[in-house]
């Protein structure tokens, strides 16, 4: 059986797709992931997928590209080629799959299972209805398994990675914990001040402290390490942030990217969480996490990219101590 799993948006939903991924390939003989950009090197580093596609979707995304026939033509092709037997659409509970699987049914694709509030029509042969509440971990496993995909026996359900390499030698000797400032939207960050205090503080009270970032954010991380901290900002390409992460005590970060990476390789997250989307659904999954942040604030469920409220009460007023101590927590509590 030739198997298609779509997960079209970010790097962290590709993550969290991966239990679901699995799954799938314990039960065929080969996968694709269909993905956007922002997935792909997720994508690529998801046990179980023995081919990625990446195509950027008109539907997805901050700034979705135009409609342009010429690029979904190209897909079909290559959808076609591919000579898929069955597809996983996974999308987030705000999400519909119906132009996804539209493309899926033009390309010849016989059996297409989803999770869908929407009527389908001919477009989906099996329509899974989420349970309230459902984390989007869970969520995927469930619509795999309505397609015919249970979770494998012995499978944890967690999301994995592929072995990530030594990083030693970029961190340097000794224990330390990973801050990662940054975050895809604005409304998820924490302030750059208070990152830059919560280095401070957890130097003082004796951790060595690595900052992460990607290409874009070496002057944040720059600021935000200041002379205390390893600045890895623009340093790690995925595959080298998922080692460095692993081999952290504890990974503070905002609902981003790097957090459901941290919880791939099983390190414990202190998560500065935006209420912007429901903490139920997209907290970091399957390791120990302390949630910091006002889940009750103004800005509760609107999926802003940018803080409604002046001031950002959800983030703003935490502070470096609550993260220290939150720190101090998860590092007594993780088994020796």
């Amino acid at each position: 059986m030739r198997a298609l799993v779509v997960r079209l948006d970010s790097f962290g939903d590709v993550l969290l797709a991966g239990p679901a991924v699995r799954a799938v390939a314990a039960r065929a003989d080969h996968v694709t992931l269909l993905c956007g950009p922002r997935g792909a090197e997720a994508a690529r580093l998801l046990p179980g997928v023995d081919e990625v596609l990446v195509w950027e979707a008109p539907w997805e995304g901050f700034d979705p590209p135009p409609v342009v026939p010429a690029d979904i033509d190209a897909l079909l092709a290559r959808l076609r080629a591919g000579a898929h037997d069955t597809a996983l659409i996974l999308t987030s509970f705000h999400q519909s799959p119906l132009p996804a699987a539209l493309l899926l049914r033009l390309a010849g694709v016989a059996r297409i299972g989803a999770d869908s509030t929407d009527h389908p029509g001919r477009l989906l042969d099996v329509r899974h209805r989420r349970a309230d509440g459902r984390h989007e971990v869970e969520a995927a496993l469930d619509t795999a398994a309505a397609l015919g995909f249970p979770r494998p026996p012995g499978d944890d359900g967690r999301p994995r990675v592929l072995p990530p390499p030594d990083t030693g030698a970029l961190t340097g000797p000794g224990p330390y914990v990973v801050l990662h400032p940054g975050a895809s939207a604005p409304a998820r960050a924490w302030g750059r001040h208070r990152c830059a205090e919560a280095v401070a503080l957890l130097t003082d009270a004796g951790h060595r402290v690595v900052v992460t970032g990607g290409p874009d954010e070496t002057d944040l991380t720059r600021r935000v390490s200041g002379d205390l901290a390893v600045d890895l900002g623009g340093r790690t390409d995925p595959r080298t942030l998922a080692g460095v992460l692993r081999m952290a005590d504890v990974v503070i970060s905002a609902n981003t990217g790097p957090a459901h990476l941290a919880a791939a390789v099983g390190t414990p997250v202190v998560s500065l969480f935006a209420p912007v989307v429901p903490a139920e659904r997209w907290a970091p999954y399957g390791v120990p996490v302390i949630l910091l942040g006002d889940q009750s604030a103004p800005c509760a469920d609107t999926r802003a990219l940018t803080c409604p409220v002046p001031g950002h009460p959800c983030l703003d007023e935490v502070t470096g101590q609550d993260v220290v101590r939150a720190v101090h927590k998860l590092i007594q509590e993780r088994p020796s």
